[in-house]
């Protein structure tokens, strides 16, 4: 099977997930197999059980009810999208490896650092920025499109809900499809500085040695070592995703945004999320202080299962589509 996609890259690169890249006149032409097509979607999704049609009929009669929605997904929604996650059961990264994410604060401080990262992110960026949303990405588009959704909150950075139409959207932790300056806060387009990198890396080539969430890859210290940087076209200065990394906090302006669509709300839905983390978690607290009756579809238990009046085990793309949003 041959997938063309319109992006160029200056590197062969084989995937340890059955990929080899080569240049094309400007084009990548993708090889892979049809075992790793089929896999690509369901790699990263822990192992549920069947979908209950009595628990179908809970979450109907909860949408049904609701007239004002506010949900909020996590990365359990985009793992059916072949993105895998950091918390999932024998299949998120924390479970396949013991590598961790990326800390803001080293980020800001090394240059090594930024230089790893960047060409880590280079290299998966083709792959991760291909990825297409699911149909529990499409049925939340369709609620907002019939009304009613009032507010989508996503921890995710992956822009699928952008992708899918959403536009009654938060994206709490940013997107990686933008590229910021620490120091005049230039906005970029991520693929503009994809051919900045191409422009400054014409010879460079790595092998990814597998993937992990957020558009990364894991590459040696070796193969990094030579790969070249871009700064601010504007100031100079260090570029950075625009996104939240571990030991960062999430604007306050966008948090108190998001604590008013919450008060707003008249039920919650949670997607795919374990809510560990507490920039996602804080708003279950308002809605708790508020009543708001609280749904949770999530493989696996999250932090505030003793909160919701309904806990679905199953998979996000589906169930979603099960339900009739009028």
């Amino acid at each position: 099977m041959v997938q063309i996609l319109e992006f160029s890259l200056p590197l062969r690169m084989r995937m340890n997930f059955g990929w080899t890249f080569r240049a094309v006149k400007g084009l990548c032409v993708v090889h892979h197999s049809r075992q790793y097509s089929h896999a690509s979607t369901g790699l990263f999704v822990p192992p549920s059980p069947p979908v209950d049609p009595e628990k179908v009929k809970e979450l109907q009669r909860f949408i049904t009810l609701s007239k004002r929605l506010l949900v909020m997904t996590g990365a359990g929604i985009s793992t059916e999208s072949g993105i895998p996650d950091y918390r999932s059961e024998k299949v998120g990264l924390y479970a396949r490896t013991d590598r961790r994410p990326i800390q803001h604060g080293d980020f800001v401080r090394s240059a090594p650092i930024r230089q790893r990262y960047w060409a880590r992110n280079f290299v998966g960026w083709p792959r991760f920025s291909s990825h297409q949303p699911n149909p529990a990405h499409w049925a939340l588009s369709n609620w907002e499109r019939l009304g009613k959704l009032h507010w989508l909150v996503t921890q995710n950075v992956d822009a699928l809900h952008t992708k899918a139409g959403s536009q009654r959207l938060t994206e709490l932790h940013g997107s990686m499809h933008r590229v910021l300056c620490l120091h005049c806060g230039e906005q970029t387009a991520r693929g503009v500085l994809q051919g900045r990198f191409e422009a400054l890396n014409p010879t460079w080539s790595a092998e990814a040695q597998g993937l992990a969430p957020d558009g990364d890859v894991f590459l040696t210290e070796e193969q990094v070592q030579s790969f070249q940087v871009p700064s601010c076209a504007r100031c100079g200065g260090p570029l950075k995703p625009d996104v939240v990394f571990f030991g960062d906090t999430v604007n306050p302006d966008k948090v108190n945004f998001v604590h008013r669509r919450v008060k707003e709300a008249d039920s919650l839905l949670v997607v795919g999320s374990s809510l560990q983390v507490y920039s996602g978690y804080r708003f279950i607290l308002t809605a708790r202080e508020k009543k708001l009756p609280i749904a949770i579809l999530n493989i696996g238990p999250t932090r505030s299962d003793a909160w919701a009046c309904l806990k679905l085990d199953s998979r996000c793309g589906e169930l979603l589509p099960l339900i009739d949003p009028h």
